[in-house]
């Protein structure tokens, strides 16, 4: 949904923007939530999808009368009776309730401003008065600093409005520039979220080998970074000493997700260290951190390990998250005693 946010505010920018489509209520199943949206340009082209398809077609072939005399609210059965009042069947099992609105009308720009804000990582709440028969469209738009006080989407029908909150894109840190990094930005990216890759070899922290990204860092400081609660970081250096300092480094910051890359057993050496560095307990350092990282999804290689981590904070992000693969102090203590810290270490010199 973040991508089809910046494919909606890209196209609107070109300046030949049409009409506005957007879901504001769902009855039964939809393929799309509410918030989702499609942007349809005077030439027929559009950005973003409010279904799998199935209006789509319907909705920019009908755009412009729709919104003749103004915005309006269009109402469309996903039911296969073809006997119902709402003859539109489309087989999903429920109706949806579509916002139609014209470009270039005050309200219309005040949201696509706030689309536009929120990309560049200013938090927005919207809250619509839909249009009823003596009633015109309204909207309101606030800028939210505390996160913590935000509303999910819903429509009001005591009151006609439909609110929502336009958070910014998730942030990923991913602190290593090497060869398996690059699917994971690749597939962060396909999702619209806001990557920044951080490493310290100059070699290989190089724009050309993620064009995705936003920023291609060599060895900022990490307050420089300015890690947030909502941010996600991923650590796969593969060199042991520059992913005990990022991890040193990051875990104060308590971002949203902290994923460590590597053996179960390398990473319990790696916290046991950092918890020591930052004088910590080791619950204390085990309960931020996601180690192995990834969904156990199978598979191997570096596709099918990208796939586990983004699917791992795209669930983290959304709330989802199930049965996961968090470090455990007991897991660290264990390896540690099977292992043993010189060791391990000794076997990392000697590769």
């Amino acid at each position: 949904m973040m991508r089809e946010r910046r494919q909606i505010v890209e196209l609107w920018e070109h300046g030949d923007a049409l009409a506005l489509a957007t879901l504001v209520r769902v009855e039964g199943s939809s393929y799309r939530r509410t918030g989702a949206r499609l942007l349809i340009a005077a030439n027929g082209d559009y950005a973003g999808s409010i279904s799998g398809g199935c209006l789509e077609a319907e909705i920019v072939r009908k755009a412009q009368w729709m919104v003749r005399a103004g915005a309006t609210i269009q109402r469309y059965s996903t039911l296969f009776d073809d006997t119902a009042d709402i003859p539109y069947g489309l087989g999903c099992g429920g109706t949806v309730e579509l916002l139609l609105e014209p470009a270039g009308t005050p309200e219309f720009d005040a949201l696509m401003e706030a689309m536009r804000a929120s990309l560049h990582g200013e938090t927005q709440f919207v809250e619509t008065w839909l249009p009823r028969p003596g009633e015109r469209l309204q909207r309101t738009v606030q800028s939210v600093d505390d996160v913590f006080c935000l509303r999910p989407d819903f429509a009001d029908s005591s009151r006609n409005t439909f609110c929502e909150t336009l958070e910014p894109p998730q942030r990923l840190f991913v602190f290593g520039a090497g060869d398996d990094a690059q699917p994971v930005v690749r597939m962060a990216a396909l999702l619209g979220w806001s990557i920044l890759v951080v490493d310290g070899r100059a070699q290989w922290a190089l724009t050309e080998r993620f064009p995705e990204a936003e920023q291609v860092l060599v060895a900022p400081a990490a307050d420089d970074l300015r890690i947030g609660s909502r941010d996600a970081v991923v650590v796969m250096t593969h060199s042991y000493e520059q992913d005990r300092a990022w991890l040193a480094a990051v875990l104060p910051s308590r971002p949203r997700y902290l994923g460590l890359l590597g053996a179960r057993h390398r990473s319990a050496l790696l916290v046991n260290e950092v918890a020591a560095m930052l004088d910590w307990t080791l619950e204390r350092a085990c309960a931020g951190i996601f180690a192995p990282v990834g969904l156990d999804l199978g598979g191997d290689g570096a596709e099918a390990i990208a796939l586990s981590i983004v699917a791992e904070i795209q669930a983290c992000h959304e709330g989802k998250l199930g049965a996961s693969r968090r470090m455990a102090p007991e897991v660290v203590t264990e390896m540690i005693a099977k292992y043993g810290a010189s060791r391990y270490l000794q076997a990392q010199c000697a590769l």
